[in-house]
């Protein structure tokens, strides 16, 4: 005999230590919501899910994943169910920005003061953490390479942690990631700043495994859409800074593609 299959919620996206009660908060009322609509769902997060994990395979129920990945390495893995308007600088409606952020003593004034130093970089998967400051630079870079190290660490808040703490020059994160890190880690926060932000980019959004029964989806949807918009949750909601959630076509999410392809042509296609 087999077991009945494994199926995984999760919100790796925005997930500090310090955000697991907000983020068990906003999946419990979600779950809520799917068992009244006649769907099973897990009874607690996976947090222990990595931002870029390996993929996106049938077990996954509900997730976050950045929109880049979603266009290169998960085409064709997830099925989008709806994207968040956060409540953040650098957030305008369902969109939001990379920044670069450096110590607060840098001298790095503008963009073009960071060449020749040390930069931290989450993922070469990432939206916010390498195609947006990658097109931010390419100009700049001349079709060489910008900085003298650039070091990958598979995680954005740890880049914060290290920047605050002066061991690199800059590092480039969502600006949601920033909204939370500064709330929960204000002294950390307090010796960084933002020196300037990126191209803007859809919002990061909750996705199902392409897998997932087409009414499973369906009621994903209506679940998230009720969440976003009941007074009920309106707690649980400002918990994680949402203040909706709206569907978006594919358009604004395969145009991330055109910045790797503009970087490309200015002779930046590799972040380095």
């Amino acid at each position: 005999m087999t077991g009945a299959p494994i199926v995984t919620a999760s919100l790796p996206m925005y997930n500090l230590p310090e955000m697991r009660s907000a983020n068990a908060a906003f999946w419990a009322a979600l779950r809520g919501l799917l068992i009244a609509d006649g769907i099973a769902a897990p009874e607690a997060l996976a947090f222990e899910r990595k931002p870029v994990p390996d993929a996106i395979g049938p077990e996954v129920l509900f997730s976050q994943t950045c929109g880049y990945p979603l266009e290169t390495i998960f085409r064709g893995a997830a099925i989008r169910l709806g994207t968040p308007c956060y409540d953040a600088p650098g957030c305008e409606g369902a969109t939001h920005r990379g920044i670069f952020v450096v110590p607060i003593a840098s001298p790095a004034r503008v963009l073009a003061d960071l060449k020749g130093g040390r930069f931290l970089l989450n993922s070469r998967h990432s939206n916010s953490g390498m195609n947006l400051p990658r097109r931010a630079l390419a100009e700049l870079a001349g079709g060489r390479p910008f900085f003298a190290e650039v070091v990958e660490t598979g995680n954005q808040p740890g880049n914060l942690d290290r920047i605050a703490r002066g061991e690199a020059d800059a590092t480039a994160v969502d600006c949601v990631t920033y909204a939370f890190w500064s709330r929960y880690r204000p002294e950390a926060a307090s010796r960084t700043r933002v020196l300037c932000p990126t191209p803007p980019s859809p919002a990061i959004p909750f996705v199902t495994s392409i897998q997932t029964p087409p009414e499973t989806v369906a009621a994903l949807r209506r679940a998230l859409h009720r969440l976003a918009r009941d007074e009920r949750f309106a707690e649980t909601r400002a918990g994680l800074l949402i203040a909706d959630i709206v569907d978006l076509p594919d358009e604004p999410y395969r145009a991330l593609l055109d910045y790797e392809r503009e970087a490309e042509r200015l002779g930046y296609g590799i972040l380095a």
